[in-house]
């Protein structure tokens, strides 16, 4: 059997990974995923470089739900716990193994490497424990718990714990005496003196203080040996030459004691814990979060209570209040064309579309109370940059080029997100490339979202839906940020502006009036 993995079922994408490891997507700054992953691996890139795995989105819809089924266990605490410790005994094993490679003297080199197999054992042995207790249900995790009884009952686990619990009792057994004259240090075998420590300590117990302020400047264990403990440490060895050539054999066969599958676990499991962890202060929040029904068939797609995900972790770092939204496409329905007026959360949305899509792909849960979502096959976004001076193209070429582009590539099974273009050119060429461009896409029948300005689109087909950013009717000027399913007019937030400034033609008339 090969290593098993709980981010991969059989016969999926791990393999590339190894070959070429993905590079972050195109649309990743464009869609706010960037701040997302950037946040939520931040503590661990160092230790299990868990960026790649967010670069690689799943294209098989049972390999998303094996991925939500694991998550959806260790939504479980005390299981999440369980694996946080394991993690940590993992992470002082690497801790001990880089000691115990990096240290100048033989015997400390390989009491380190001891103590990294000690440690080794007693976390996976912990490991098997909590998860022989706890209620798990996903493939992967019961998979790796199969796996894990297997492996702790092979003769190669338990040689390497019975070889390691010896040489530790052999080694605690070794006992010796210092003779120290002046400059000079001798070593030799322990003979049954009495030992007047334990005497010194008895006598001046009954002067110790135990509530009292201990003053005593604490300093760190050291792990290295200097050049005096190093050659004392030699000379035990010939002293106990038995037992360092046990320790010395020992290293060298056990030089590979590190289990694949159990590296690959503490690895991936990572991937969960970091986004459960990183979604866990806005569900304490009251914001929701579920996991998405996938189709790579039917583009039917909803959500309700959705929002942005970065920008929803930026607010509550603020203290502010995250707005949520709803959407749905049925039928023939493929795009949405988002218009209204300026900083009313219209990019927001777009952003939130691309989001939940690429969240779901990864097998995660997405923001929301319910959702129902497309598997894509690309996501390609068209947001407004800054001009490049480096580039001849003018800013108006730049989006045509840019746009030819997505739409030479781009499939049935792709998802479009297009953020305000053609904003440097007239309206009416706009309208008219705009045009041009929407027919493309009706044409391709991909999902698409488009912010725009030119409200006209909105109205040239039955497969378009008119979505418009709202704002407060009592005040115009303020966004409520919630975006609406309805017929596009720019001439409504324009009369509400005027109604504001008392300038309808009606106030107009009634304040010019002799």
């Amino acid at each position: 059997m090969g290593v098993i993995s709980v981010l991969f079922p059989e016969g999926s994408k791990r393999e590339l990974l190894q070959k070429v490891p993905p590079s972050e997507p195109d649309f990743f700054v464009d869609l706010g995923l960037d701040q997302i992953v950037n946040t939520l691996t931040a503590s661990r890139e160092e230790e299990y470089r868990l960026r790649v795995f967010f670069f690689l989105p799943l294209q098989d819809i049972e390999a998303i739900r094996y991925r939500q089924e694991v998550m959806r266990d260790l939504e479980n605490e005390n299981l999440a716990e369980s694996i946080r410790t394991f993690s940590q005994g993992m992470h002082a094993v690497r801790t001990q193994l880089a000691l115990s490679k990096k240290l100048y003297y033989k015997h400390n080199k390989e009491g380190w490497f001891l103590e990294a197999v000690a440690t080794y054992c007693e976390t996976v042995e912990k490991l098997v424990h909590s998860l022989s207790s706890s209620a798990i249900q996903s493939h992967g995790l019961c998979a790796f718990r199969e796996y894990l009884l297997r492996y702790i009952r092979s003769s190669r686990f338990v040689t390497l714990k019975e070889a390691t619990e010896k040489l530790r009792h052999d080694l605690a057994d070794v006992e010796y005496c210092l003779i120290i004259d002046g400059g000079r240090v001798k070593v030799r075998r322990y003979e049954q003196e009495a030992d007047y420590s334990k005497e010194i300590e008895k006598t001046f117990a009954k002067f110790r203080q135990d509530a009292a302020k201990d003053y005593r400047i604490q300093y760190p264990q050291r792990v290295e040996m200097n050049h005096v403990e190093a050659k004392i440490a030699e000379l035990v060895a010939r002293l106990f030459p038995e037992v360092f050539s046990s320790l010395e054999a020992y290293c060298a066969e056990n030089a590979d004691f590190l289990d694949e599958t159990v590296a690959t676990f503490d690895r991936e499991i990572q991937f969960y814990l970091a986004y459960l962890e990183y979604i866990a202060p806005l569900r304490r929040k009251g914001l929701q979060f579920c996991y998405p029904e996938v189709s790579d068939t039917c583009k039917d797609i909803c959500a309700h209570e959705t929002f942005d995900l970065a920008l929803a972790y930026r607010l509550m770092s603020e203290g502010k209040t995250v707005v949520t939204n709803d959407f749905f496409l049925q039928g023939k329905e493929r795009v949405f064309v988002v218009s209204g007026p300026n900083q009313g959360g219209k990019t927001t949305f777009a952003r939130t579309f691309g989001q939940l899509h690429y969240l779901a792909s990864l097998g995660c849960p997405v923001p929301g109370k319910a959702a129902r979502l497309f598997l894509f096959d690309r996501i390609f976004t068209h947001f407004e940059r800054e001009e490049d001076i480096k580039n001849l193209h003018g800013k108006l070429e730049d989006d045509l080029v840019r746009m030819h582009t997505i739409l030479t590539q781009a499939t049935s099974k792709s998802i479009i997100i297009i953020n305000e273009i053609f904003n440097s050119t007239t309206l009416h060429d706009a309208l008219l490339l705009s045009r041009e461009i929407m027919e493309r896409i009706l044409q391709l029948d991909a999902l698409c979202v488009w912010v725009t300005f030119v409200v006209e689109l909105a109205s040239l087909s039955d497969r378009i839906v008119s979505m418009v950013s709202t704002v407060s009717p009592d005040n115009p000027s303020v966004r409520t940020y919630k975006i609406l399913r309805k017929p596009a007019d720019g001439l409504a937030f324009a009369l509400l502006i005027a109604e504001k400034y008392r300038l309808t033609r009606d106030q107009i008339k009634e304040r010019i009036k002799p």
